[in-house]
């Protein structure tokens, strides 16, 4: 057994997976291997159709890979280890006259775990609304059920397929630090997926993004920002700017965009102001991981 996956919570080798047959056939893991380091926050990123989601329901055993391993806690899937593992995959569904308590007393009857019921209810914050029926329920709420219903078992780490899907910006701020808290105060590893980008990068410490099935980059947010950011200036020609330096330069942000390094910024002012143009303003513009996504899941597949 591979001592990195020993360390890891998750880990997938070299997954494959397609669906539909003959010429309809829909590849939508091609190879993929990553890994989910123990007790961070970790989130999957891609477009529509990126394989996100049948990643998710292949770790938690509801579909068949092609080829390729899936290692929980190091050990290959099974029942044991993933009773290690809580999941909520997609919009949550749930028994409307049903209310919370009788929710989560229902699936702890299946780990015998009755005696956490309420600690989750208050975990997730809604032991206010323990004995409601969930169909009363708003789409935070049922977000918080979906939650307590993948922590009853009390797993060592869980799966959230956007958490944040449909909610407003006080529910995403709620469920962000619900999430942030299950890994800094519980020790618990948190795998997530999310097409909130700049929710993505307030809560996570590494980030993968699937392009085609495949994996187009993969680090912590600090190493895939870095060096992406972009040097912006507001000239007064900005014309001459563009052809005197070609393709390291893009008109945008009412300004001009130059990709360079910032040890090149000093001899790029002095290059400009030989050159008889005029600058008004120049500033480094923050990197986000927007910009990252959006270079590394554009273009031609490979």
């Amino acid at each position: 057994m591979n001592e990195q996956h020993d360390c890891d919570a998750i880990a997938v080798s070299n997954i494959e997976k397609t669906f539909g047959w003959g010429s309809r056939t829909s590849k939508a893991l091609d190879g993929l291997t990553l890994s989910v380091p123990r007790g961070c926050v970790y989130g999957l990123l891609g477009a529509n159709g990126a394989g996100k989601s049948t990643l998710f329901r292949i770790i938690a055993g509801l579909v068949r890979p092609d080829r390729g391993a899936v290692r929980i806690f190091g050990e290959e899937p099974g029942s044991k280890s993933r009773r290690r593992l809580g999941t909520l995959i997609e919009t949550p569904t749930f028994y409307p006259y049903l209310t919370a308590r009788e929710h989560l007393e229902m699936f702890a009857g299946l780990t015998d775990t009755r005696e956490l019921v309420e600690p989750v209810l208050h975990r997730v914050g809604i032991a206010s609304a323990a004995d409601k029926k969930v169909a009363g329920f708003s789409l935070g709420m049922k977000q918080r059920l979906g939650i307590g219903c993948a922590l009853i078992g009390a797993p060592d780490a869980i799966m959230l397929d956007e958490p944040t899907n449909g909610l407003d910006p006080d529910g995403i701020l709620e469920i962000r630090s619900l999430v942030a808290d299950l890994a800094t105060r519980d020790g618990i590893t948190v795998l997530l997926s999310s097409h909130l980008l700049d929710e993505v990068e307030r809560v996570c410490d590494r980030i993968a993004i699937l392009r085609n099935g495949r994996l187009a980059a993969e680090g912590s947010v600090a190493a895939l920002l870095d060096g992406q950011g972009r040097f912006w200036l507001s000239v007064d020609r900005p014309r001459a700017v563009l052809d005197l330096l070609g393709e390291r330069a893009d008109a945008g942000g009412d300004g001009i965009f130059v990709q360079v390094g910032r040890d090149e910024v000093p001899e790029l002012i002095v290059k400009l102001t030989q050159s008889n143009v005029r600058i008004y303003e120049a500033k480094w513009v923050k990197p986000d991981l927007e910009a990252v996504f959006l270079a590394e899941t554009r273009g031609e597949s490979q």
